[in-house]
């Protein structure tokens, strides 16, 4: 969204347990930190930002685990902070070990190179991996948690964990980690032809730049789909667009013309005006519809319960 303030306190690990160790020092001073991937579907208020910001912008190693390992050796791996890559045949193993930092179009990239199926409905989705399975990102056209195997994890008690798929409970835009951080994932795919994998990737980033303005300033879709017998089978956008919601303005900040879930920093905007749009959306499609919109997007606010 390219809005809002300064970090307090600012670190930037460059692997996975120095990620625990930053975790576990800002606990230690009674801080919960606030972990920061590519900011894609965040919002951060106006001013000073206090407490601890952890940024995963170091953690961008994306590589594949050896063959002759068990999974849990090669999950072991991360703890290395220069795994060797393995040259292998795309045909073998089809896992990708991506740390949280790695963006969710280079792992997009990097699978439909090798021809391997499973992540093309991410294409345009932005972020990173370790807020992609957070929030099992994705769309209409597939989410996160399609390819997910394993996880790497800091707990509660800042300790690296190993969770497997079956001790996730992944839902809509929610994975269910509660104070759990990922720090990396283990991703698996199905063998497919390059060629058709990246035309299926080209497929579903045209059909996306058709109904949505992924080349202008947002925090992506703002609101969660509610309920489909709730709302007759709208979509949130759908609700924002019959509501008269699009177009509405404040400040740079304007609820997209294009698609109603976006609202759009025209380059001037406050994260003041981005919150206050989103709140008179809210309230406009509450009273044409009764419908209160959930949102999908998360603010950090200036007060350290807002986190």
């Amino acid at each position: 969204m390219r809005v809002g303030g300064a970090a307090q306190w600012l670190l930037e690990p460059a692997d996975p347990e120095q990620l625990r160790e930053a975790i576990e020092a800002a606990r230690a001073e009674g801080i919960e930190p606030r972990i920061l991937g590519g900011g894609a579907n965040l919002i951060i208020e106006d001013g000073v930002l206090p407490g601890v910001v952890i940024t995963t912008d170091r953690m961008q190693r994306l590589f594949r685990p050896e063959p002759d390992r068990a999974l849990g050796e090669s999950m072991r791996m991360l703890e290395d902070p220069s795994p060797r890559h393995v040259a292998m045949a795309r045909e073998e193993g089809l896992r990708f070990v991506a740390w949280s930092g790695i963006s969710l179009p280079k792992l997009v990239r990097s699978a439909a190179k090798l021809g391997w199926s499973g992540l093309q409905g991410l294409a345009g989705v932005p972020g990173n991996v370790g807020g992609g399975v957070a929030m099992n990102a994705g769309g209409s056209w597939g989410d996160m948690w399609d390819v997910v195997e394993r996880l790497l994890v800091i707990d509660e008690n800042a300790q690296l964990v190993e969770l497997t798929r079956e001790q996730c409970q992944p839902g809509y835009r929610n994975a269910r980690l509660g104070r759990k951080v990922v720090a990396s994932a283990l991703l698996r795919f199905e063998l497919s032809d390059p060629r058709t994998v990246e035309e299926g990737v080209r497929e579903y980033l045209q059909k996306k730049n058709a109904v949505q303005p992924v080349t202008l300033w947002s925090a992506g879709c703002v609101w969660k789909n509610p309920d489909k017998n709730l709302s007759g089978g709208r979509s949130a956008g759908q609700l924002v667009e019959q509501a008269g919601g699009k177009g509405r303005s404040v400040g740079g900040a304007i609820v997209s013309e294009k698609h109603g879930n976006f609202v759009v920093n025209t380059g001037t905007a406050s994260a003041a005006d981005v919150l206050r749009l989103i709140g008179e959306t809210e309230r406009l499609v509450a009273d044409k519809t009764g419908i209160q919109l959930e949102r999908e997007v998360k603010v950090w606010r200036s007060d350290l319960a807002g986190a």
